[in-house]
């Protein structure tokens, strides 16, 4: 999608690609996040996308229930990225569920395997989907 600018969706009205997106969303029974980070924030193309979407309705995530993830290669595991969207996705329609940060990404994740290595952490994930899991029964 071009990158957002209110003389481009003027000229041009919202790209498709955004109305797929929410259309996938409406469809979803809940949300799943995983942030990348870029400098402690939402990557560019995340934020393109959400800028869009957010031009068509503020109710971007249509009252989902949501697990926030991130990770990075440090410490933090991602942590500023994911307190900001787990703070802005209320605002704009979606109940975080729960969030997890897997710091140091190259020493807890197997990326062959696709899954995370660290005990703590797969039990935090696995429990978070539990949680959603439960959430969606509910409704």
């Amino acid at each position: 999608m071009p990158i957002y600018r209110m003389d481009r969706e003027e000229a041009d009205g919202i790209p498709q690609p955004a109305h797929d997106f929410l259309a996938r969303v409406r469809a979803a029974d809940a949300v799943i996040i995983s942030f990348a980070k870029h400098n402690g924030n939402y990557t560019a193309a995340f934020k393109n996308l959400f800028d869009w979407c957010s031009r068509i309705g503020r109710d971007v995530w249509q009252g989902k229930p949501m697990v926030l993830l991130a990770t990075s290669p440090g410490g933090r595991g991602g942590k500023g990225v994911l307190q900001i969207a787990a703070d802005a996705a209320p605002r704009f329609g979606g109940e975080v569920v729960g969030t997890l940060s897997v710091p140091s990404f190259g020493e807890n994740f197997d990326t062959g395997a696709g899954n995370i290595d660290n005990a703590e952490l797969d039990a935090e994930l696995r429990a978070l989907v539990a949680r959603l899991t439960s959430q969606l029964l509910k409704l």
